[in-house]
């Protein structure tokens, strides 16, 4: 095309307002922006993201790991992220993307769409770390799917090239239409050298456009057509919300509530599920968690004898121990007066039951044998150590409730012994010290006095101290062995001045809780525990203390 076919009539200027008409097209498609993100959020949303990053030496090595082969990547960790944690989830439309980050929309649009990420957002709204760690559970998934979608990622790239150049094209027409504008004489005319210069810039984007048109809907059908996409996505929502659901139920299972995950650090966080996860009760998170709901349930049972256990009628003004003949008296109008006094006088007949006195005040204290043999396993693979184990922090739990302190001595051959102690008053959270007494396992062989002894003495100074008495004590073994004569005495004669109670556990040993054993002879209430699947065997231990 040559210079003259874009002059005015007779060769000369050409008039600026049709250069302006054919020019339009292209005015202001190079301010058109397109989004990178697919989840749509705002600036302290993201910024809570690139603080978690920061934080988690998993997210970070992910991202560069992901980062070192695909473009994309950085953004799709964001939005997964942002998927889980965001309240209020909405994402872009697609009209809205990059092209460069079609598949990202697809994949992130088929996360959301899977039957498994409602309940994994029930456990990651607003919770960062929650958050987190669904995206490090899918991070197998997420490699898998970045690899799988690498040619329709390499169309989207290619179609925001071309969009660039086609933003660049328009830019140029812009820029040629305001050069012409500036030479135009006072008729309109435009020089020819200007005009056809803009009349290039005009071909140039008509081009660039096209191409970028074309470019756009073959990357919009390759994002849509990656091969397993959805499915790899709903498996990967799948084991988010697995993952998710797992330490929650481990945290729960350790008494650790979600208001104090929620003010928990990250990192420290972090360390806290590591050391759940692999310590040595980590198998047995399940059973840790059914005894402390058990003994929950029956904390409100927490007398020595329940009032069900009638032993005959008596006379008084319980009201709430009336026999029916009374309550029939009580129905009666000609014979309420004569109820009325017969109650200011305390007369009235009531059932009487056994022992409704309050339980003791004193220190709780669980002595555990930690001896070799309590590492052997019963019905259930549950060994006799994690049955121990999930009692005693069951009974921490029923002390703190109550005020009292807790004592928990893991013992096993006489010189073996270790003893933590928990004041009433700390706080309920999982600490170091409780999960130090929960993994802490001794070996060796078994002694009654050392442990006894122990416990004897924590009492005595708890007397001493604060005059308390009435503690309680739990034995939990598997083991029968003896206890000398002279022991005995200083025993049975502390028992009496400080009115504690010695609670037996014979942890499948059946022959440890037989009559006439040294544990029956030691304690006021003995037990054989056979079914370690069994938490509700220790149930009523839970209603006397």
């Amino acid at each position: 095309m040559n210079a003259g076919a874009h002059s005015g009539p007779g060769g000369g200027p050409a008039p600026l307002d049709e250069l302006a008409g054919r020019a339009r097209t292209w005015l202001g498609h190079s301010t058109a922006a397109w989004c990178t993100g697919v989840v749509v959020a705002d600036r302290f949303e993201r910024l809570t993201w690139r603080d978690t990053r920061e934080q988690s030496e998993g997210l970070r090595e992910l991202a560069r790991e992901l980062g070192e082969r695909h473009e994309q990547a950085a953004d799709l960790l964001a939005d997964v992220f942002l998927a889980a944690y965001k309240p209020g989830l909405r994402l872009r439309e697609l009209a809205e993307m990059d092209p460069s980050r079609l598949v990202n929309h697809h994949l992130v649009t088929a996360l959301v769409e899977s039957p498994d990420f409602a309940e994994l957002r029930r456990e990651t709204v607003g919770d960062p770390y929650a958050a987190a760690l669904a995206v490090l559970a899918q991070s197998g998934a997420l490699r898998r799917m970045l690899e799988r979608s690498q040619d329709a990622r390499g169309r989207g790239e290619r179609a925001a090239r071309d969009r660039r150049a086609a933003e660049g094209a328009a830019t140029a027409v812009a820029d040629a239409l305001r050069q012409a504008a500036e030479e135009a004489a006072e008729d309109g005319g435009v020089p020819a050298p200007t005009a056809d210069a803009l009349h290039r810039a005009i071909a140039a984007a008509e081009a660039t456009g096209s191409a970028a048109r074309l470019a756009a809907q073959d990357a919009a059908r390759g994002a849509a057509a990656v091969p397993g996409l959805k499915a790899a996505a709903h498996r990967a929502a799948a084991e988010a919300a697995e993952a998710v659901r797992e330490e929650s139920v481990l945290m729960r299972a350790w008494g650790v509530g979600s208001g104090e995950l929620e003010r928990m650090p990250y990192a420290r966080r972090a360390r806290l599920a590591e050391r759940l996860r692999a310590g040595r009760l980590a198998r047995w998170a399940e059973l840790i968690g059914r005894f402390r709901q058990m003994a929950d349930g029956e904390r409100a049972r927490k007398v020595e004898s329940t009032a069900g256990e009638l032993v005959g009628v008596t006379l008084g003004d319980d009201l709430s121990r009336l026999i029916p003949s009374e309550l029939a008296n009580l129905g009666l109008p000609e014979l309420r007066a004569v109820f009325a006094a017969r109650y200011a006088a305390g007369e009235l007949m009531l059932y009487d039951s056994r022992g409704e006195r309050p339980t003791g005040r004193g220190a709780v204290i669980a002595c555990v044998d930690t001896s070799h043999s309590m590492y052997a396993a019963g019905p259930g693979g549950v060994t006799r150590e994690a049955w121990s184990k999930a009692c005693a922090l069951a009974l921490l739990d029923q002390a703190r409730h109550a005020g009292r302190d807790f004592v928990g001595i893991l013992f096993s051959a006489e010189d073996r012994i270790q003893v933590f102690r928990f004041p009433a008053g700390r706080s309920a959270g999982i600490e170091e010290q409780v999960l130090d007494f929960a993994e802490t396992f001794l070996g060796g062989g078994t002694s009654y006095q050392a442990p006894l002894t122990v416990a004897r003495e924590l009492l005595e100074e708890e007397f001493d101290g604060a005059a308390a008495t009435r503690g309680d004590i739990v034995m939990i073994t598997d083991d029968e062995c003896g206890v000398t004569e002279e022991w005995t005495r200083g025993w049975n004669e502390a028992r009496r001045v400080l009115g504690f109670r010695l609670f037996g556990l014979a942890v499948g040993a059946p022959g440890a809780a037989e009559a006439g054993s040294v544990l029956d002879a030691l304690c006021d209430n003995l037990r054989s525990v056979e079914d370690l699947t069994d938490v509700h065997a220790a149930a009523d231990l839970f209603r006397l203390i």
